[in-house]
């Protein structure tokens, strides 16, 4: 799945290109980079096939990295999920001390998708 550049103008405000809908979270959800062991960012929106990310920094598009994001459920459960993404696109934010990155996830299956539908469950809000 792609996700385009969410500063793109469209020709037809009915025009949503995704296969599957996006989820806004309520807060923003962290992400690590595991090649670095730092904060990459954090996750403004997401579905199964991918996410945008908020950052302070550029992030080179068509680069696969490593990630993790964990946080803790409602009863205080750990929930950690490493996985590949692809970035495909990156821009300023509204606010220019921002970076705005599109992830394309490229792990596909089970172990990563059932946590992220999860999480959407919990703490997404329906649009």
């Amino acid at each position: 799945m792609f996700f385009g550049n969410k500063h793109q103008p469209t020709t037809d405000n009915n025009d949503d290109r995704r296969a599957i809908k996006r989820r806004h979270l309520i807060y923003y959800l962290r992400v690590w980079d595991l090649k670095t062991d730092q904060l990459l960012g954090h996750i403004v929106d997401i579905n199964t096939g991918g996410f945008m990310l908020i950052s302070e920094k550029p992030i080179e598009p068509k680069q696969t990295f490593g990630l993790e994001i964990h946080w803790n459920t409602p009863d205080e459960t750990e929930i950690r999920i490493q996985f590949q993404a692809i970035s495909r696109w990156s821009s300023n934010d509204i606010n220019k001390a921002f970076f705005d990155t599109g992830f394309e996830l490229v792990d596909q299956v089970e172990d990563v998708l059932k946590p992220i539908r999860e999480m959407i469950e919990e703490y997404g809000f329906q649009n």
